[in-house]
Parts: C-alpha cells; structure tokens; sequence
C-alpha cells in the first residue's frame, strides 16, 4: 500500500498542477479571502461597538452589521475554501478533474456568487437584519430568501461535481481505495448536500410566507429545519479541518499518517452522527418534549467519540515522529515538531483550540449547564474558538502551502515567517476575544445585542471590563486578517515561480489492510439516513399544526 501511495505520489508531482483545475480553486480562494477581509472589517466594527467604543453611523445599524459578518463568515469564508481545498485535492489524488465535472463546480460558483449578490442588497439596504440563523417570525425582503436558494443550489452543483468526480475514478479503478484526502471530500459533500435539504425546505416555506401568499408560519418547524443543516455545517468545516490533520500535518512534519482504517472510520461516524446533533441548539425551546430532548442529549455527545479519536490518533503521529527523529524523555518529542513552520503551527494550534472548544459544545449539549449559557455571549465565544482558531487557523496553515502549488510558485522563507507572526497575532486576538466572551456570557450578557447599559444598570456595567478586552481581540484579529489576505494574494500572483509540495502523508510501514466495507457509501448514507429519521420523524410530526405567527420586522 506504501509503495502504491508512493508511485502515485510521484506520478502526480510528474504531471504537476492542471491549470484548468487551478483555475478553480484559485477563484475560489480569491472569493475566500475577500469576504475574510470585509467579513473581518465587519467583525472590528461590532465589537468596537459592543464594547461602547464606538457609534455606529445613522446609515448603518449593528443588525446590519451582525447578519452580514455572519453571511461573509459563515458561509463565504467558509464554503468556498472548503469547495476551493476540496476540489484541488480531488484533481491532485484522482489525476485531474473530468471537463463535465470542471463545468459542474464552475456553474456552483457562479450561482453561489449570484446567491451571495442577492442576499446582500437587502442587507445593505436594511431591508434583511435577521441574521445569519434568518429565525421566523422575523422576515426579510424575499430578495434574501432568493439569494439563499442560489447559494444552495450551487452548493449542491459542487457536490454533485465531485460524486461524479469520484464514481468516474472508481469506475477506472475498481477493487481500489479511494484515496484518503478524496475519501475526506466525499464525506463532506455527503453532509453537505443531504444537510442542505432541511433548510432548502425551510427557504421554500419561507418565501410564500415573505411574499403574502400565506399568512402564518410554523416557527418550531422552521427552526428545527434551520439546525439540521445550521449544527451540520459546523461539522463540516471540522470535517474539513481535520482532513488536515490527518492526511497534510504528518507529512510537514516529517512524518507518516496514523491508521488508515481508523481515519476512515471517524469519517464515516462523522458523517452518520453528524446531522441529528442540531437539536441541542434547540434544547430550551418550547414545543419538544422532555424525552425528545434526553434521546438528543445521546445523539449529540455522540460526535465526541470521532473526537476523541482524533485526539489521539494526532497525538500518537506527534510522539511517533519525534521519538524517530531521536526524542527522549516523556515530552521530548513537541521539542522536535516544527514550530517555526507556519504550516505545522497554525493547524497545531488549532487542535489545541478544540480541546476547549469541544468541552464547551458538551457544556451546550447538556440541559441543566445550557440553561446558565444559552443566548448569552458565552455561545459567540463557543463559535469564536470553532470556526475562529479550530476551523480559521487550519485553513490560514493550508493557504501557505495549497496557493502556491496551484500558482505555480513557492512559499519563501520570509512569507512563512510572516505566516508565523499572523497566527500568533490571530491567536492572541480570538482567544482574548473568546475568553471575554465565554465569562461575560456567564455573567449574563447576552448574545445579538448592540451596546446599552441598561439604564446604568450595576449587573450591565460589570459587563464593561470583559467587553473592552472583546474590543482588544478584534483589533488584534484585523491586524492579522490584514496579513493573511496579503499572504494569500501575494502567494498567488506576486511570489517567485516554483513548484510547491501536495504534503499528503503515506501511510505507516506496518499498516495493517484497510477493510473493504469502508468504501461502500452506499451502506453509510443508509445509516445516516436511518439515525435522521430516528431523530426528527416524531418532533417533526409533533410541530405539524401548532399555531403560526405572522411576520414581524423588529428593527
């Protein structure tokens, strides 16, 4: 199996970068880097403004604010990069993408950027603050909604490009394994079209409501569909980000991937385990009954385990590799892991991230601690830490490498120090921000609220110390997504011309043979399938004929 992952490792470095399929990804990872850049500018002004520092214009309103940081954070920073790293890795491990496939994701990109156009203008023109959970019965012009139904459609064209990437390859290859980092993808374009169905369906309730054609809707209902897609693109981006780890870090580092049995395994409980966890975002709502609520409990602490796994899995290749390269004592191989190579350090951190990360989604899982922490900023501070150091930094670490292999230049020496000096920043900058906000949010504060003091109320101005270091974070954080947006333009268009490494790791010498079973998608999605209907079949039927609301602009 090595030498099978070393002869097509060699073979592909021979045949060097498709332009066509470059192409891709560098508009992809343009698109990325310019919503970071605004979504970040944005991400500045609220908390300035959150921490009384600064007044927003009479133009321009925090809800105005919030919903389009969200929009360009959430779902452009992310959704492209992952589509962007995807796609290149798919033409890199599966020998270039098929012309259909190549057309497919060229249609989803532009339906996603005329999606993004849409839903944009009635922000800008104050005519969409509902942020980006959109709940009813807050409702935004229909121009919204319709920019939504493009965004998803064109995620599904992506999707389907890369299923009919892979089924071609396994046509041409049959009794073969998916390659590992392929194997990655099909999981998350698995998750993210069968996600993207629920709130599909809430987007078409939605618009004959917006449009007047229907004079109530089923608020309940509406939420419900929202987090099964809302909590499944969390795990996604995480899905994303340990692709990583598994498969790119042990290589910068000198090292051989862990099992491959197990990687693929923790995909595959990813993706079955993954979309019923939505409702724990959902556990102090009214209208799911008690025993709902505890089933759910198991089915959200259940993408732990996968967790876990990893955990330990990145750890063992960390000892591993330094123990080769001549390690002693108990903690003596960290001294023997790159830390001056931006490629290694940002994803590394970003694991670290997690282990705190991971325990504050286990504290939002449980009714009783949810109960002290829901709607307060501890929840923003919980989504600073996922997406802002686990998801962000792992993808800040990927650009290093990834832009300049499809640019056909390289990563100099004084660009990688510049890489190391920006994650330092990002981390100092989120994790003051998401400490602030994880004990403010304990102190009551809540979440989606501009600046007030309540009328000096002496509970709110205790909020004031931690809002300042929220402020301080942010500053820091633009100064980094500063760096990082110049890192990856100039990484693209003004670095010296090379050719740059794909790090993708072999796999262990004495690696046992990976089981067959783990490549029929088929057996998975059935599974997944099941364990969703297990979970939103009876609280769906429930909220069937529960009493509507009408729509309401509240800002």
């Amino acid at each position: 199996m090595a030498l099978a992952e070393t002869i097509k490792t060699k073979a592909n470095n021979a045949l060097g970068v498709n332009p066509q399929d470059a192409k891709i990804s560098k508009s992809y990872f343009t698109v990325t880097f310019l919503a970071l850049l605004i979504g970040g500018t944005l991400g500045l002004v609220q908390g300035l403004n959150r921490a009384g520092l600064f007044e927003l214009p009479s133009w321009l309103n925090y809800y105005q604010v919030l919903t389009a940081h969200g929009l360009l954070l959430i779902l452009v920073f992310t959704a492209f990069f992952t589509i962007g790293y995807f796609y290149a890795g798919l033409s890199h491990t599966l020998g270039g993408l098929i012309p259909k496939v190549r057309k497919m994701v060229w249609i989803g990109f532009w339906m996603k950027i005329f999606g993004f156009v849409l839903a944009v203008i009635p922000i800008l023109m104050n005519e969409a603050s509902v942020m980006y959970t959109f709940y009813p019965p807050m409702a935004a012009s229909p121009l919204f909604y319709f920019g939504l139904v493009f965004i998803v459609l064109g995620v599904w064209m992506a999707a389907f490009g890369a299923f009919v990437q892979v089924a071609n390859w396994r046509k041409n290859h049959k009794g073969q394994h998916l390659p590992i980092l392929s194997f990655f993808a099909t999981g998350v374009f698995v998750l993210l079209f069968f996600s993207s169905i629920p709130v599909a369906i809430e987007v078409f309730m939605i618009i004959p409501w917006v449009l007047g054609w229907m004079e109530t809707i089923n608020v309940m209902l509406s939420r419900t569909l929202f987090w099964a897609f809302g909590h499944t693109l969390v795990n996604i981006w995480y899905l994303t980000a340990i692709s990583v780890w598994y498969v790119i870090v042990p290589k910068v580092i000198g090292g051989r991937r862990f099992s491959d049995t197990l990687t693929r395994v923790v995909v595959i409980l990813l993706v079955i385990l993954n979309i019923p966890g939505g409702f724990h975002h959902q556990i102090i709502d009214p209208g799911i009954s008690e025993t709902i609520k505890y089933m759910h409990v198991f089915m959200s602490l259940a993408v732990g385990f996968p967790s876990l796994m990893t955990a330990y899995a990145m750890f063992s290749v960390f000892e591993r590799t330094g123990r080769a390269k001549g390690a002693k004592g108990l903690f003596g191989f960290f001294k023997k892991l790159p830390w001056g190579d931006v490629r290694f350090l940002a994803p590394f951190i970003a694991m670290v991230a997690f282990i705190p990360a991971g325990a504050g989604g286990i504290v939002q899982t449980t009714n009783q601690l949810d109960q002290v922490v829901h709607n307060s900023l501890w929840i923003v501070g919980h989504f600073h830490l996922t997406l802002g150091m686990t998801v962000a930094l792992t993808f800040f670490g990927v650009s290093y490498w990834l832009i300049p292999r499809i640019s056909g230049r390289i990563l100099t020496k004084k660009m990688n120090k510049m890489g190391v000096i920006t994650t330092i920043l990002w981390t100092i900058g989120m994790s003051f921000m998401a400490i602030a906000m994880h004990l403010v949010g304990l102190l009551g504060s809540p979440r989606r609220t501009s600046y007030t003091t309540y009328g000096d109320n002496a509970t709110a101005l205790g909020w004031d110390p931690y809002l300042i270091f929220l402020a301080i974070g942010g500053t820091f954080l633009i100064v980094a997504v500063i760096m990082q947006v110049y890192s990856a333009f100039h990484l693209m268009f003004r670095a010296p011309k090379g050719e740059e490494e794909f790090p993708i790791a072999e796999e262990e010498e004495d690696a046992s043979k990976t089981p067959f079973w783990t490549e029929r998608w088929s057996r998975t999605i059935l599974i997944m399938l099941i364990v969703v209907a297990m979970a939103y079949v009876i609280p769906i039927v429930d909220f069937i004929g529960d009493p509507g609301s009408p729509p309401w602009k509240t800002w």
